[in-house]
């Protein structure tokens, strides 16, 4: 275990100045504080506070940083408070220590919502300040490397939150060995056998070719010095387990298919040396077409900067190359922790202004948290968060030459909602490179996407499916949301209306404002949507409105066609259902998209059908819209008490767009052979279509046959009745109703 002393003489190797008493306190704070505390290995707790402080001294952080790390769980796992640790070292390191403390009390439902408070909670607390984010990753790699000692499931899910999260996270702050580290720790637990395949492949490889990185290392090195490049560094390496089992799995390659197993990186003075070294190396030997990448003229949001080249190189050796300034290459390996974090304040104890939003990458997590914290579920914010981080790039540009990073198979759907929440919910077309293009579109490098915008448009719930960015997802999600509720509001009026009709009053919003505390509502939209929804009766709030009401309705009921209005179902037909019109149902919404709009009063079928002719009932559901049934149907006699869910509807089918409809019909039937080929053949005969047929032998001659048939309307569906009754093996044929 490190020393005290230790710790400090390793920052002022860096850090001639640094605060030395705030380090030995904070030191011997936390050493009284988790006192006779003891890890899953049996060593004192305190080893692990110390470790994570060493793991940021070789990022050269500051001394405050530094004492966050030693104090990092103490919040958490001992008797301290954060209004001590504000008292002893300032609001400032009481505040970080904080953010880096879990949620504990939380009154969710799943393991997974907690896993996403604690992550919401842990980002918004680095978009303050990224030193949370610092000694997050630094806890998270020693706690990595010391993961032997846990059980195998912990070790399980603690190495799959890594792989999923913080690896990424690192790899997006450009923190590229420590996200290589994490992601080689995580896999070897996650999937040993693969890893131990792959470290043995590797092994074997390093030995059939051993000398030949150096061989290669120094013919490159003597080519620049002759070239002119006297400075030049060139260090080579094998890639690590994970990565290539990543690119085996990805493009479903054998080991031995792997061509550019052997990765070296060229280290120059300047930017002008970079294009230099590139060009002397593409002069001598061959270039691997496609494999070129210019990360210097467009920087990676990370702020990573390197040329990436494929080379056919010495010895045959095909092997990748990336050229870098030394400034590029510490900005690759310490990403955000190697910019100048902080300058010192005027008291010398570097609490000074915070520099580092001048870095992309931090710009970037800053406005993908803003983006991801605006109201989502648990759930959904980790998922989005998993979208943000995994997800390689591709750089397009807008017509006046902005430039948008999106993730690889980004969409102009993607590309709109990066721009602007607003231009994403009001697309309707995009133009690439000049061209208009389906919004499916898959962008590529280079593009230039201009969004064609429309007033009127809501994003459809399926562009969900075709997204690819946390962003774009919640904005749809979001809208479709809103959209949904309007409709529901719509369909709640009609009701409500209605209903107060029948009681001879009058409904109003304003009527409504009053009771809303009796409904447990939090304004009238909701209450209103609520009734939509069948969650809550429309008696229930004439009853809040008007609490001396004695139920005695008046029925009224239009006449002929005139007060009814078309609602299309997600099947292709049209049911009628009352109304002045259709602002009644939608409140503004010209139809309700249930076929090819944005959201929709849902619309469903009893499970045993109805067909075109029956006459239909329509019911409120919770949750569900409304379900359409048969006039006959036994289970109506469940609503003989609710006559607010009830919805009268009537077909309104469109000749040109005809659908077969559901219904079930029992049959009695001999066991004899044939007897189901003779059924077959009758409904085939009838044009009527077999979903589900199931049979049961009800004695020992006789065979139940259910079938679930597809007909045009009540005229075909009794044809069939009639033809199966005329059948000498059938006993009896009748239609069943739920």
């Amino acid at each position: 275990m490190m020393r005290q002393y230790e710790l400090v003489e390793r920052v002022q190797k860096y850090k001639p100045d640094a605060n030395e008493a705030l380090l030995n306190k904070a030191y011997v704070y936390a050493m009284q504080k988790h006192g006779q505390q003891k890890r899953a290995s049996g060593d004192p707790y305190i080893s692990h506070p110390l470790e994570v402080a060493a793991i940021l001294t070789d990022m050269r952080l500051d001394e405050s940083t530094i004492a966050v790390a030693l104090l990092h769980d103490t919040i958490e796992d001992t008797t301290a408070t954060r209004a001590e640790i504000d008292e002893l070292f300032g609001e400032d390191i009481g505040r970080l220590v904080e953010g880096l403390t879990k949620i504990k009390k939380l009154d969710l439902v799943t393991k997974k919502a907690k896993q996403a408070e604690n992550l919401r909670k842990l980002l918004l607390a680095i978009s303050d300040d990224v030193r949370v984010l610092l000694v997050k990753l630094a806890d998270r790699l020693h706690n990595m490397r010391t993961l032997d000692h846990m059980s195998p499931e912990k070790r399980a899910r603690i190495s799959e939150e890594t792989m999923e999260i913080y690896a990424p996270l690192a790899g997006r702050m450009g923190m590229h060995d420590m996200r290589e580290e994490l992601e080689e720790l995580s896999f070897r637990h996650i999937n040993p056998e693969a890893h131990d395949t792959v470290t043995k492949r590797l092994e074997e490889l390093s030995r059939r070719n051993e000398g030949l990185v150096k061989k290669i290392e120094t013919e490159l090195r003597d080519l620049l010095v002759a070239n002119g490049l006297a400075n030049a560094m060139v260090k080579g390496r094998l890639k690590s387990p994970y990565s290539v089992f990543r690119k085996m799995q990805s493009k479903s390659l054998s080991f031995e298919q792997l061509s550019d197993i052997y990765g070296f990186r060229l280290l120059v003075d300047d930017v002008p040396s970079c294009y230099r070294a590139l060009g002397i190396v593409h002069t001598r030997w061959r270039v691997v077409p496609g494999r070129f990448k210019d990360y210097i003229s467009t920087p990676k949001q990370n702020d990573y900067r390197s040329l990436h080249t494929t080379i056919v190189g010495p010895s045959s050796q095909r092997i990748e190359l990336q050229i870098r300034t030394k400034r590029m290459h510490e900005i690759a390996e310490f990403g955000i922790a190697a910019h100048t974090l902080y300058k010192d304040g005027a008291n010398g104890n570097g609490d000074g202004e915070l520099l580092s939003r001048e870095s992309n990458a931090y710009s970037w997590l800053r406005h993908t948290i803003e983006a991801l914290a605006e109201g989502d579920s648990p759930e959904e914010f980790l998922e989005h968060t998993k979208l943000e981080l995994f997800q390689d790039q591709v750089f397009c540009f807008t017509p006046k030459g902005k430039l948008i990073a999106l993730p690889r198979g980004a969409t102009p759907i993607d590309f709109a909602y990066a721009v602007h929440t607003n231009i994403g919910d009001t697309t309707v077309g995009a133009k690439i490179n000049g061209r208009i293009m389906p919004l499916v579109t898959r962008l590529t490098n280079g593009d230039e996407v201009e969004i064609i915008r429309s007033g009127v448009q809501v994003p459809p719930a399926a562009w969900e499916e075709i997204v690819v960015t946390g962003k774009a997802r919640a904005a749809i999600r979001r809208a479709t949301r809103l959209a949904i509720r309007k409709q529901y509001a719509g369909l709640g009026h009609r009701i409500l209306e209605r209903t107060f009709e029948r009681a001879g009053k009058v409904f109003s919003r304003d009527a409504l404002k009053p009771a809303l505390h009796r409904l447990g509502q939090k304004d009238v939209e909701d209450a209103i949507a609520a009734v939509g929804r069948g969650e809550m009766s429309s008696l229930d709030v004439l009853r809040a409105v008007y609490p001396d009401h004695q139920d005695e309705r008046v029925t009224v009921k239009p006449a002929g066609d005139e007060g009814w209005f078309n609602v299309h179902s997600a099947a292709g037909m049209i049911f009628k259902i009352p109304g002045k019109n259709k602002a009644d149902l939608v409140d503004g919404i010209e139809a309700p998209p249930i076929r090819g709009l944005a959201a929709n009063v849902e619309v469903h079928f009893a499970p045993t059908g109805a067909v075109p002719g029956d006459r239909i009932v329509g019911i409120m559901e919770k949750g569900k819209g409304i379900t359409i049934y048969p006039i006959q149907s036994p289970i109506l006699q469940r609503f003989d008490d609710e006559p607010e869910r009830w919805i009268d509807v009537r077909w309104d089918l469109d000749e040109a767009n005809k659908s077969r409809f559901a219904a079930r019909v029992l049959i009695n039937a001999l066991n004899e052979p044939g007897t189901l080929a003779k059924v077959a053949q009758t409904v085939a005969d009838v044009d009527v279509n077999i979903r589900i047929l199931n049979t049961v032998r009800v004695a020992a001659d006789f065979t139940e046959m259910a079938l679930d048939v597809e007909v045009w309307d009540l005229r075909q569906l009794n044809q069939l009745l009639v033809q199966l009754k005329e059948l000498d093996c059938i006993a009896t044929v009748k239609r069943l109703y739920e």
